[in-house]
């Protein structure tokens, strides 16, 4: 139970994240299925600067993703707190950026800052979860509908993968209306709720924190 409250919390700063970027940059921060198709619309229409700066954002979610496993596995035990504390920092920073002279790199951040908070919880109980791959959640929500009809009657698996989805969807409305009254200031709301999140993590016991990621695996030992 504490790891899908976890989950709901860093999913919904996951969608307020991902709105607040969208409406800054016209841009998707964390849908990066969408980033390769407009990036190959944009290649179709001769609009070849807009598809190289899709096709680089794929590479900064990817880097992000990667430093986020390092954050967790290399600074300290207090694996979530780290990760998102380094989310809270890249978003800062962006924050900081005027958003007129520095539109691209304050929005490379903001994927970066996504790609990062998906190494945050990687699973719950050995079930795969996907902070920000929503696609990926409905998709093993609706095949767990399927089993359930052709007899399977362990909901458990296909059940959770609502959590993401709901946490991100409520996440992108209030990011919505943050960007709304807020503009570009909006990012600092989301950096402190960031924040917020990852203190709250500090009261997890430590063994259950390292249950979130998967372990690295050195040959034959692993390493928690």
């Amino acid at each position: 139970m504490t790891g899908l409250v976890l989950v709901a919390a860093i999913s919904f700063v996951a969608g307020m994240t991902d709105a607040v970027g969208l409406l800054l940059s016209g841009d998707f921060v964390s849908f990066m299925t969408g980033n390769t198709t407009r990036a190959a619309l944009s290649f179709a229409e001769g609009n070849y600067g807009h598809a190289l700066i899709l096709y680089f954002a794929l590479w900064v979610f990817v880097v992000g993703n990667a430093l986020g496993i390092l954050l967790a596995h290399t600074l300290s035990a207090r694996r979530t707190f780290v990760v998102l504390t380094g989310v809270a920092v890249t978003i800062a920073v962006a924050a900081l950026l005027p958003e007129k002279q520095y539109p691209r790199v304050q929005f490379y951040l903001v994927v970066l800052a996504m790609g990062m908070i998906n190494a945050t919880v990687e699973h719950i109980e050995g079930l795969p979860i996907g902070l920000t791959y929503i696609t990926g959640a409905l998709s093993r929500f609706g095949r767990g509908i399927g089993r359930w009809i052709v007899g399977d009657r362990n909901p458990t698996g296909w059940v959770i993968q609502t959590v993401p989805w709901t946490g991100m969807a409520c996440g992108a409305v209030t990011g919505a209306f943050l960007t709304r009254w807020l503009g570009n200031d909006a990012l600092w709301v989301v950096a402190l709720a960031v924040v917020a999140v990852g203190f709250a993590t500090l009261f997890l016991p430590r063994p259950l924190q390292l249950r979130f990621q998967q372990p690295i695996v050195n040959g034959n030992r692993r390493r928690h």
